[in-house]
Parts: C-alpha cells; sequence; structure tokens
C-alpha cells in the first residue's frame, strides 16, 4: 500500500489517495530493472545486394592480357632453393613476390593510358622511310607538332651542346665560346641569356628547371634560371663531361686529366673523387636504372664507375680502336659503342656479350636512345635514327637528316618525338614519330 498527496485548489486543503502496490507491478519493475539487451551480431546490419539470385558470372578478377604480361616481364626470379639460410630464402620469396605484384599492376594499368605512339611506315611508292625529309613531315602533321621542327641559326658562338629537362619542357644550349642560353622550347620563351667570356665544354640542368650545371674553361659553375651564378665549384676543375643523377642529387664530371668526381648537389659537397689514369674523359654517359657512370677510352675498353669504389665496378673491352660514344638504353640492359673503325656494337650488359655489330659511314661521334628504344647516331654533318637496334640486326636506317655543320650534340627530348641536335653553326630540331613515350608521367617526370 502508498500514499501520495494531489496539490490543492487555492485555499483548499490538501487530499490524501491512497493506491495498493500489487506483485504484478513489483514484477514488471524488476524485469526492466534485470533487463540487459543481447550482443548484436555482424549481419544484423548487414543489407541484402539487390539485384537477381545467383552466382557471378564472372568471377574474381579481371584476367590480365598476356602480351601485356610479357611486356612488363622482369626475368626469370631467383631459386631459393640455392639460398643458404632459412631467413634469406623467405626475405628472397618476399621480394620475388613483390617483384611478380609490379609485373600484374603495370600490365592492368595499360588499359588507362589514353595515348598509343606510332611510327612512319612507307607505302607502295615509297617503302623506304628513311627517304622522307623533315619539310615533307612538317606538311602533313598540325601546326603544333610543325612548330618543334625548327633551327636556331648561331653560327658564330658555336659548336653547341644540348641539354632538355626531365619533363622535357626546357632546354639549355652552351656554345664553345661562352654562349649559354635557356629557355621553354615548345613556346621559344627565353629564360635567361649569358655570356660567359670563356669557353664552355659542356652544360646540365639539375633537378628542375631552376639550376643548371655548366661546364666551363678551367672551374664548373651553377647558375639558376635568371643567369646569375650561384656557385663556382673549383674542386671540379677542367672538366669536359656533365652528367647529373636525378635519384641521387649528385653532379657527375670527368675531367680531361682523367678525374672523376661526384657532387652532391643538395649539400654541396664533394662525395666522391677519383683517378682514373685512363686519360681525357671525353666519353662518358649513365645507365638511367642503376646510375652507374660509363666511361669509353682511347684503348678501347668501358669503365663503369659507382662513388663507392675507387676501382670501376667493371671493365669491358668493347673494340680494337678508341671509343668515340657510348649509350645505354632506358631499361639499362642494352648498351651502344661506337669506334673510330666505323663500327657500332650492341651489348647485352646483364651478360656482357656482344649481340650486333653494324658498319655505318664514318665512325659513329654521337650516339642516343631514346625512350621507345630508338638509336640515334651521328658522323660528320648526317644524323641517323633505327629502329629496334636491340632486337634485330639493322639493314637500314629509319629516318636521316643533314645539318649545316659538324655535330656535336644528340639527344631526344623526353616525352616529345624530337631530336635535339647541337652542331657547328647552331641547333636543329628533328621529329622523330615514335622515339618518345606517349603517356606523361608526372609523378615520375615533374618533381613537383
Amino acid at each position: 500500500m502508498g500514499r501520495y498527496y494531489v496539490e490543492p485548489e487555492q485555499g483548499g486543503k490538501q487530499e490524501e489517495k491512497v493506491f495498493n502496490i500489487t506483485q504484478e507491478v513489483i514484477r514488471k519493475v524488476k524485469r526492466k530493472q534485470e533487463y540487459k539487451p543481447d550482443k548484436l551480431t555482424g549481419n544484423v546490419y548487414k543489407k541484402k545486394k539487390k539485384g537477381k539470385k545467383g552466382s557471378d558470372p564472372f568471377p574474381g578478377k579481371k584476367p590480365i592480357d598476356p602480351i601485356a604480361l610479357e611486356r612488363h616481364n622482369k626475368g626469370e626470379g631467383v631459386n631459393t632453393e640455392k639460398v643458404k639460410t632459412k631467413f634469406k630464402q623467405k626475405e628472397q620469396q618476399r621480394r620475388e613476390q613483390r617483384i611478380e605484384f609490379a609485373e600484374e599492376q603495370s600490365a592492368r594499368v595499360e588499359m588507362l593510358l589514353q595515348e598509343e605512339g606510332g611510327f612512319l611506315e612507307g607505302d607502295k611508292e615509297q617503302e623506304f622511310t628513311g627517304q622522307i625529309k623533315q619539310e615533307q613531315i612538317k606538311r602533313v602533321v598540325d601546326k603544333e607538332s610543325a612548330s618543334k621542327c625548327f633551327d636556331l641559326n648561331l653560327a658564330q658562338l658555336g659548336p653547341y651542346t644540348t641539354s632538355y629537362t626531365r619533363n622535357g619542357r626546357h632546354l639549355l644550349l652552351g656554345g664553345r665560346r661562352g654562349h649559354v642560353a635557356a629557355f621553354e622550347w615548345t613556346s621559344k620563351a627565353l629564360m635567361c641569356e649569358i655570356n660567359t667570356m670563356e669557353s664552355v665544354h659542356d652544360v646540365q640542368w639539375l633537378h628542375t628547371e631552376n639550376l643548371f650545371a655548366v661546364a666551363q674553361k678551367k672551374w664548373t659553375y651553377i647558375y639558376d634560371n635568371q643567369g646569375i651564378e650561384v656557385h663556382c665549384i673549383k674542386k671540379m676543375d677542367h672538366v669536359t663531361r656533365l652528367e647529373y643523377l636525378p635519384y641521387h642529387f649528385l653532379l657527375v664530371g670527368g675531367s680531361e686529366r682523367g678525374g672523376l668526381t661526384w657532387l652532391d648537389v643538395s649539400v654541396g659537397k664533394i662525395v666522391t673523387e677519383t683517378w682514373t689514369r685512363m686519360g681525357s674523359l671525353d666519353v662518358m654517359c649513365q645507365n638511367p636504372a642503376t646510375a652507374v657512370v660509363m666511361l669509353g677510352h682511347s684503348k678501347g675498353t668501358v669503365t663503369m664507375w659507382t662513388p663507392s669504389m675507387k676501382e670501376p665496378a667493371a671493365k669491358m673491352l668493347v673494340h680494337r680502336q678508341p671509343v668515340r660514344a657510348v649509350a645505354v638504353d632506358r631499361s639499362g640492359n642494352y648498351m651502344a659503342t661506337s669506334a673510330t673503325d666505323r663500327s657500332v656494337k650492341i651489348w647485352d650488359l646483364r651478360t656482357y656479350k656482344s649481340l650486333h655489330e653494324y658498319k655505318v659511314g664514318a665512325g659513329a661521334s654521337h650516339l642516343q636512345f631514346s625512350q621507345k628504344g630508338l638509336l640515334g647516331l651521328s658522323f660528320g654533318n648526317r644524323v641517323e635514327v633505327y629502329q629496334d637496334p636491340t632486337v634485330h640486326a639493322l639493314t637500314h636506317p629509319y629516318m636521316k637528316h643533314e645539318v649545316m655543320k659538324t655535330v656535336t650534340s644528340l639527344q631526344f627530348c623526353p616525352y616529345e618525338d624530337v631530336l635535339g641536335i647541337g652542331h657547328g653553326a647552331g641547333f636543329s630540331s628533328m621529329l622523330v614519330p615514335g622515339a618518345a613515350e606517349p603517356n606523361f608521367d608526372a609523378l615520375e617526370a615533374n618533381p613537383y
């Protein structure tokens, strides 16, 4: 039994009321106090899939094109049974799994690539594409592509060396008589132009178009994009060739006295200085895949150098005559060399064996591989481009071109079907269909 009072009206007395608490009311209160909800299972909130009932007609991932997978194949894996310790075996197995996963992803992502490269093909009347001249190509392509084929007449300050940035937008020219110019070559917008008042042997862009290096008569200088001298590196003296390793921020210089120097441009300190004791270093290139510096010498040898070793990592006898030019393709598996005996050889750097040997009109003074594997070479004032030199033996050039004076520099422009030619009378830009990678990779080539 319980009691409660009701508030009276104004001036009245409180009313008292009596009510009974039954056992049923007590049980209801106890049940509410002792109630604990059950735990929710995972499929309570799972929504039923809409659609037709039945199994998926296309289960699993989309199958990979075997041709694309073969194109990205890295070769046979390492046999882990020959690895001594179990720890190293498991480590190698994980490495092989990552390589296999990267191959599959590279093959799958090809469906996202929007552009395709093309080549010149001859018809019934003109089967030999080497007879097609630049004027004929300019007449049939669009205006934007035709504007990329041009000539700069700079006969008074030549011969010229050239350098393109990694994204292919900016061009750097260096004349032997002191003229240095940097500009965005697609729009012909000049960035800076200076006269060093002494001889210039080589020029090289650094990680971006904001800085570039110039190997002058005695020392090596660093300039910004306004032509202002930023640094004078006196420890890199009498340099004849320059190379820049973009993944290591290292500027490599080879001197006429046989010295090889690696400079860390991020802190401005010399990493290593090595005396090769092999004469003047006029022939130099880098392996894009491994960042190993390749040097050609007068005794017919090619040496490979790294900053951690005082002796060459490898040494190859490639010719019986002095080596005039060396080039390594984008994959880092093939090397092209030329000598004074008019021979050009293709080497497999995985086995250090010669694949093909050709004879050209004269000793090729410059060699250069494009992003798609085309080989450009020059002798005298003539430039020839060969297609698939590492796949099969060549019988005729893919394209030909002649300039006014002797060629002194040769470089393919990244992501553009253009071959830059520096010569004694200035600079020439040559259209080479199918030379460059058609799909621009901003994460790879653009540092920003």
